[in-house]
């Protein structure tokens, strides 16, 4: 039996034994798009009605949907005999998946193509990644880009194939083929000029082929595009490299031939296994360096190639091998986040036979990547419960750094998360662990700030800065600049790094929306992002828009569980009270009643000042309704 090829790198379309089948409907090409985007994962087909209807399928949409697949089962296996079984778009429960290889799908084939390419030697870097952008036609699902199932798995794949580009030309660079790099980044460039790394790669590429006026001339035209046409600021990365490149710095000419130039190429040269177990253990070295979108992207990629290698322990060991420590709750890609989670409960699941380290591991990987979402506290408690029995510090630490991720099951639990810090902090300096040391002392400052112990507080701050320049800890130092500006009376605006989505998103206005409820003074609006929901019914009733501002307190869920939630808690409980609606002032009164001796300021970000304020406010509204 044939196998189809099927493209969605641009126009969807389906070829079996090298000829192009007919998909003139457009519900057969978006069905196809649906279940690859699933990447071979089973939809429902109450959930196919959804996306293809949008909710409103004619006659309920079960027979359409299987009128379509029937139809498209016929286009993918013309050859298969009738009334027997698919083996390509299969049905399982109430749904459909596609079981095909990575090989049959130009999407997850690119995937897979450049999760190889991790930790390849420059020149099979460069031949692996050409050969996966080969695969694109145009946008990924391109005739779908605006529809809801589409839209976050095509920015998801575009954003790989911009990172798989600057890869590619920067392999090129590196085997001392900049030229070839610059006909691959002048295009590259203009379709996004938002990305620095494009441009430092551009101009670092000309000043190689011995073109420093023109390299010079690329990063002019960056600032202006950026600062001109985007107001966006140019990062330091362009600043440096302009600098040097006008006082002609030798650190930019190619590198000599190094011990860890020779590392590389050999790690090369080895199998697929001892590359993913290498690039695994590269991954968090990358992400507490600052460099998040290379190693969230390639972390996906290095998941999905474990899986294709039909090697439940290796997969096991890719899935819970990313032991990086956490300290928002809220994570940057919660679509991303979900796949792991999806990925480390299936490893668990497996009757293939995994170590209790690495059952640890996808334990606590499953609490950290369920921060905010769900509670996950019991699989936390027993990674932790394993590391201790193993004897194993740096195991301990990850467990710990979960279960401080999911410590917020209601308010008031400060202290717990102090405890956690401590014990964090100890373990840290056994495992030989900077990384964790730095993050139980900045839980410590979280902590603190919720148990109105700023002096202290501070002391952590210091002993995180000391810690992260130390140690070159970049995104350390974000929260504790947070930390100052909120506590210390800090002048200057502190950083929302891009490559840090779930905390940057909204926070700024929150955190100035929260100064201004504080100290009574007039509240102001902004992009408020995720917290949307529970500024507006305040900000409504400023304006004097009380009916839409009841209406719309009325429909605030409780917040999630995060470091946020006594603070939320807060803003809900004084709309309550300013607008006297009975059913939120006793919801918000018993949800922050365990947080009594607190303040609203656990993230360290933002301060309410005490909790007990709002309390009283409660109680005096309750009584008065009583």
């Amino acid at each position: 039996m044939s196998t189809p090829q099927i493209q969605v790198l641009g126009p969807i379309r389906v070829a079996v034994d090298g000829v192009m089948r007919n998909l003139t409907k457009r519900r057969h090409r978006e069905l196809l798009g649906i279940l690859v985007a699933q990447r071979g994962r089973t939809i429902t087909t109450a959930s196919l009605i959804d996306e293809l209807w949008d909710g409103a399928a004619p006659g309920g949409g079960v027979g359409a949907v299987q009128t379509f697949v029937g139809e498209l089962r016929r286009i993918l296996e013309p050859h298969r005999p009738p009334r027997t079984p698919s083996a390509v778009l299969v049905t399982v429960g109430d749904g459909y998946a596609l079981k095909l290889s990575a090989e049959s799908v130009d999407a997850w084939r690119f995937e897979e193509t450049f999760a190889k390419a991790v930790g390849a030697s420059p020149g099979e870097k460069d031949s692996l990644i050409s050969t996966g952008l080969a695969e694109w036609q145009g946008d990924a699902f391109e005739e779908f880009t605006e529809r809801p199932w589409a839209c976050a798995e095509a920015a998801r794949l575009h954003e790989l194939r911009q990172t798989a580009v600057e890869h590619c030309a920067a392999a090129r660079v590196e085997s001392g083929r900049p030229a070839d790099a610059v006909a691959l980044l002048e295009a590259h460039v203009s379709a996004n000029p938002w990305r620095d790394e494009g441009w430092r790669l551009l101009a670092l590429a000309l000043y190689r082929s011995h073109r420093q006026a023109e390299a010079l001339a690329v990063l002019r035209r960056a600032r202006q595009q950026k600062v001109g046409q985007l107001g966006l600021d140019v990062g330091p990365v362009l600043a440096d490299l302009e600098s040097g490149i006008l006082r002609r710095d030798p650190l930019l000419d190619p590198p000599e031939s190094s011990d860890l130039a020779l590392t590389a190429t050999a790690y090369s040269r080895s199998g697929a296994r001892v590359q993913l177990e290498a690039v695994n253990a590269v991954l968090g070295s990358l992400a507490v360096a600052g460099d998040l979108q290379t190693a969230r992207t390639q972390r996906l990629a290095a998941i999905q190639a474990a899986r294709t290698l039909d090697d439940p322990q290796l997969a096991a060991r890719i899935v819970g091998g990313y032991d990086v420590p956490g300290i928002w709750t809220r994570a940057d890609d919660p679509e991303e986040s979900a796949i792991i989670v999806a990925a480390a409960e299936h490893a668990l699941a497996s009757t293939a036979r995994i170590s209790d380290r690495t059952r640890a591991r996808l334990q606590a990987t499953i609490a950290m990547e369920s921060r905010g979402t769900a509670n996950r506290q019991a699989e936390a408690v027993q990674a932790e419960a394993i590391a201790r029995r193993v004897g194993d510090a740096q195991l301990h630490c990850f467990a710990l750094s979960a279960r401080f991720m999911q410590e917020f099951g209601r308010t008031g639990l400060a202290g717990q998360r102090d405890a956690i810090g401590r014990q964090l902090i100890a373990t840290a300096l056994d495992a030989d662990s900077p990384t964790f040391e730095i993050n139980g002392h900045l839980i410590r400052m979280q902590a603190l700030c919720a148990l109105s112990d700023v002096d202290a507080a501070s002391i952590e701050a210091d002993a995180v800065d000391n810690l992260a320049t130390r140690h070159e800890r970049p995104l350390a130092l974000v929260f504790t600049s947070w930390f100052r500006w909120t506590f210390l009376a800090g002048e200057v605006s502190p950083p929302l790094p891009k490559v840090m989505p779930g905390f940057s998103e909204g926070i700024a206005a929150l955190a100035v929306f929260a100064r201004q409820l504080r100290d009574g003074a007039e509240l102001s609006g902004g992009d408020f992002g995720p917290y949307e929901p529970w500024v507006r019914p305040l900000l409504l009733a400023q304006e004097g828009q009380g009916k839409a501002a009841v209406e719309a307190l009325r429909q605030v869920p409780d917040p999630p569980n995060d470091l946020l939630l006594e603070a939320t808690w807060c803003i809900v409980a004084q709309t309550a009270v300013q607008l006297g609606e009975p059913t939120v002032i006793r919801r918000a009164l018993a949800a922050l009643e365990p947080a009594r001796g607190e303040r609203a300021a656990g993230s360290a970000v933002m301060d309410l000042g005490s909790v007990d304020h709002y309390l009283e406010m409660l109680q005096a509204a309750v009584t008065s309704i009583d």
